[in-house]
Formats: C-alpha cells, sequence, structure tokens
C-alpha cells in the first residue's frame, strides 16, 4: 500500500487501524497525532510502545495538531500514497465553534494537504451514520442533504465535512467516506476500553438516575464493535475509487430497537444481586416534547445529579425519535466474509462488562 498517512492515530479508532496495518500488510505509516510541542508529541510516542512494538522501523511521526495554521507541514506529501483521515472530536455535546474549527476546518487543511501529494491513490474520511442528522427512512450509502436538521453539532459537523468533498477544488481526489456507526465494544467479546454518551446512559440506568427516556421503543439503535469499524474501514480503502461511500454499520434488521436494547439491559443488570436489591425499575419513554421541558426544569435548579443526567442524554435525545433504515450493501460487497453479531447477544455482553469492571473503575 505505499505509505499511509493516519490522522487521529493515537484515538480509539486510530490506534487500532495503526495495528491491524502494521500486522497484515508491508505499508509505512505516518501517524499524525494532536501535538503542538515536541513534549506533547513525546507523550503520544510513549502512549503508543506497545502498540508499534516490533514494528518501530516502519512508522514516522507529525505532530498535527487540527486547530494550527499548518498541521500538515511536517508531512512530506511526495511520498504519501493513502490517507485515513480519523481525526475528529467526537462528542455529541461539542460546541458548534470547536465543531467547526476542529471537524470541518480541520478536514479542510487535510483536503488541501492532499492536493500535494502526487502519488495519492486513496483518501477515506471517516465520518457517522448519524451524519444523516434527523433524516428518517432509508439511509443509502450515497450524498446526504443535511435538509431534516441535526440533533447536535457533531452530526453538523461531520455532514459539513462530507460535504467539503463535493467543493470544486477537492472533487477530483480519490477519495471516500465511510461513515461509521456507534461503537459499543471492542469485539463481540462485549469489552469495553473507551466509553462514550451510550455507556454513560446505560449507566444512569443501572444506579436508576434515568427513569425517562426520550424516544420511541421500536426505533432502532446503530452499534458496531471496534473491530468491525476497523474491518470496514480497510475495506473502504482498498475498494475501487468509483465506489464513494460506506456504512460501517448493520443493517436496521440487524440491529436492535430502543426498547429492546432497554430490555436486554435490565436482564443483564438484573444478574447482579446488588442491582436486584435496589428494585430498580425499567424507564418509562417520554416525547420530545415533554422531554425538552424535563430537561429545561431540571437544568434550572442547577448541577444537581438529576440535571447531570439528563444533560448527558439530551444532545442525542432526537435521534431517538427518528427510524432510520441503513443500507450497507456497498460496505457487504467490498468486505468478503461480512457477518453482523447477534445484537442481543453483544448488548447482553457489553452490559455484563461494564457491570463487572464497574464502568473502568475495576
Amino acid at each position: 500500500m505505499g505509505k499511509i498517512l493516519i490522522t487521529g492515530a493515537d484515538g480509539y479508532l486510530g490506534r487500532r487501524l495503526v495495528r491491524r496495518l502494521l500486522q497484515t500488510t508491508d505499508a509505512e505509516l505516518v501517524l499524525a497525532v494532536r501535538a503542538r510541542h515536541a513534549a506533547d508529541l513525546a507523550a503520544e510516542q510513549s502512549a503508543l510502545t506497545t502498540d508499534l512494538a516490533g514494528f518501530e522501523s516502519r512508522v514516522a511521526w507529525a505532530a498535527a495538531a487540527l486547530e494550527t495554521a499548518e498541521p500538515f507541514a511536517g508531512v512530506d506529501g511526495a511520498s504519501v500514497t493513502a490517507i485515513l483521515h480519523g481525526a475528529a472530536v467526537t462528542r455529541f455535546n461539542v460546541d458548534a465553534e470547536t465543531a467547526r474549527r476542529v471537524n470541518v476546518d480541520g478536514t479542510r487543511k487535510l483536503l488541501s494537504f492532499a492536493r500535494r501529494c502526487p502519488g495519492l491513490e486513496r483518501l477515506v474520511l471517516l465520518s457517522t451514520v448519524y451524519a444523516s442528522g434527523l433524516r428518517g427512512g432509508t439511509i443509502a450509502e450515497t450524498d446526504l442533504d443535511g435538509t431534516a436538521g441535526f440533533a447536535n453539532q457533531y452530526e453538523r459537523s461531520k455532514w459539513e465535512s462530507e460535504r467539503l468533498l463535493g467543493d470544486a477544488s477537492f472533487a477530483d481526489l480519490p477519495w471516500r467516506i465511510c461513515r461509521v456507526a456507534t461503537v459499543v465494544a471492542d469485539d463481540e467479546s462485549g469489552r469495553v476500553s473507551q466509553q462514550n454518551a451510550v455507556h454513560n446512559t446505560l449507566k444512569l440506568l443501572y444506579h436508576g438516575l434515568l427513569s425517562l427516556v426520550p424516544g420511541c421503543p421500536d426505533v432502532p439503535v446503530y452499534f458496531v464493535t471496534g473491530e468491525f469499524a476497523v474491518e470496514a474501514t480497510l475495506a473502504a480503502l482498498r475498494a475501487p475509487v468509483a465506489d464513494r461511500v460506506f456504512h460501517a454499520c448493520h443493517t436496521r434488521a440487524e440491529s436492535l430497537g430502543l426498547g429492546e436494547l432497554i430490555d436486554v439491559a435490565f436482564t443483564a443488570f438484573e444478574r447482579e444481586e446488588a442491582f436486584r436489591a435496589r428494585r430498580i425499575l425499567k424507564p418509562l419513554f417520554a416525547d420530545a416534547e415533554s422531554f425538552d421541558r424535563l430537561v429545561g426544569a431540571v437544568q434550572s435548579f442547577g448541577g444537581g445529579i438529576a440535571a447531570q443526567a439528563v444533560s448527558s442524554v439530551a444532545p442525542f435525545a432526537r435521534q431517538l425519535f427518528v427510524a432510520k433504515s441503513v443500507e450497507n450493501g456497498r460496505l457487504q460487497a467490498a468486505m468478503p466474509g461480512y457477518r453482523a453479531p447477534d445484537a442481543k447477544e453483544l448488548m447482553r455482553r457489553t452490559c455484563a462488562s461494564l457491570v463487572r469492571t464497574r464502568w473502568g473503575r475495576a
């Protein structure tokens, strides 16, 4: 594969992509990490020492904080043949300014650098299936129009990042988009090494701090493992350039509905005696207007536990009312041996892992 530049190489998916490429290809890698100074870069190198053991000769480093004016000034584009752009702020509660500065303007800087790579053969932009925003119905592996609006600034910024690829300045780049669903576990064992809003919501349910859940019980929720996301991303990297968009996501039939997810979670929680003793009831479902009123009322009392609980769910609450049917036919064609895990079993194992490790504390 020549020389591959990986941005966000120090992130959750970035680290796994690095390991997989080193283990299965002979490619040389340029690891772009978020570092402004030499000390920051040294710290990132130290953190990745174990991942790179035995492959050090095939790895080069670049300090590339996307907020800086020229984040890729230290990278020689002459020898770069492929780019995996995974650097981004992925928090659902990210503010608009940060989302634009890092996710949108940072992507524009990356694409400008790509224009200066004469041997570039492939460029994959990691995005999210929720770049579709609040659009329901079929979500095809194609361009998105954004007309339905968005639940949060993260979704909007990823959609805007995708739109940059249609700009006249970048349209002729050999780009692909890989839209990844929410990662719920590292692999099918259910092990969780990095938590996100889903795990935090499960924690609130476990402790009885979320008695109302926004959404409709039959709305599908799209989860994948980190292992699947890596394999799907590499399938997109290898695919013919004529295939532009891939969904690293399972289909609606292979996914759980919101109500099923909560049922599976409570079944897993109830295997623990301490949870049963607290007699915590499953949450009730709230309509969008009622939940918005609840958020406003609770937040008006300050930063108590209840306010923190509803505030952690609020940034993605509107998505839980939107029934999407995400297509992944193009990914399946590019990914021999495609297989979706049993969604209920994966969620059960994930919940059991979270309880066993006390959400990473044990």
